[in-house]
């Protein structure tokens, strides 16, 4: 369903903006998705809403079929990515796995500020975006999918989850709708 509305109280949720992830090789250029939540994180600011900033710092240890790619991170890997202009308001979470609720404090951060909607941007598309928008709609919240501030590593990926994954859990919109929908 394409966006409608935004709740009076709407948090935006941005994922794994951060140096080590923006520097992987993505369907859409990186610097345009940053773009994209630098402009959305600035709509909210101006308007008093919630800006979450979430970061990964690990994986869980379970076994896969295609686990994460091996190897030490560089150091700054984890570090959000300063175009964001991160204010001291923000709430930043650090998860370990793909999604920003599991094992962290998001949905209480959330709950404390009256949140009914969140607006999700970020990479990847198909893990971090879609597991949050998964717990998002399982935790009662709105979501909304911001479609031209997501990526992901593997193009098809990305379009199988925007196509047929995503609007199952949201609605869906563009950085400009998102943002004309604030007022």
């Amino acid at each position: 369903m394409p966006v409608t509305t935004l709740d009076a109280t709407t948090a935006l949720v941005l994922i794994d903006l951060q140096k080590g992830i923006v520097a992987l090789p993505t369907a859409h250029p990186s610097g345009e998705i940053v773009e994209r939540g630098a402009r959305l994180a600035a709509a909210f600011r101006d308007r008093g809403l919630p800006v979450v900033l979430v970061r990964v710092v690990g994986s869980a240890p379970g076994r896969s079929e295609a686990p994460l790619r091996g190897g030490r991170p560089p150091a700054d890997f984890a570090e959000l990515v300063p175009e964001l202009g991160r204010q001291e308001d923000d709430i930043v979470v650090t998860k370990h796995t793909w999604g920003a609720f599991h094992a962290t404090d998001l949905d209480l951060q959330l709950r404390r500020r009256g949140v009914t909607q969140i607006v999700l941007a970020g990479i990847a598309t198909g893990a971090g975006v879609e597991s949050t928008a998964r717990a998002a709609n399982e935790h009662g919240y709105h979501v909304t999918v911001v479609t031209d501030a997501v990526t992901d590593t593997d193009p098809e990926v990305h379009r199988v989850t925007v196509e047929k994954v995503l609007p199952r859990l949201a609605e869906t919109g563009t950085t400009d709708e998102v943002i004309g929908l604030l007022g």
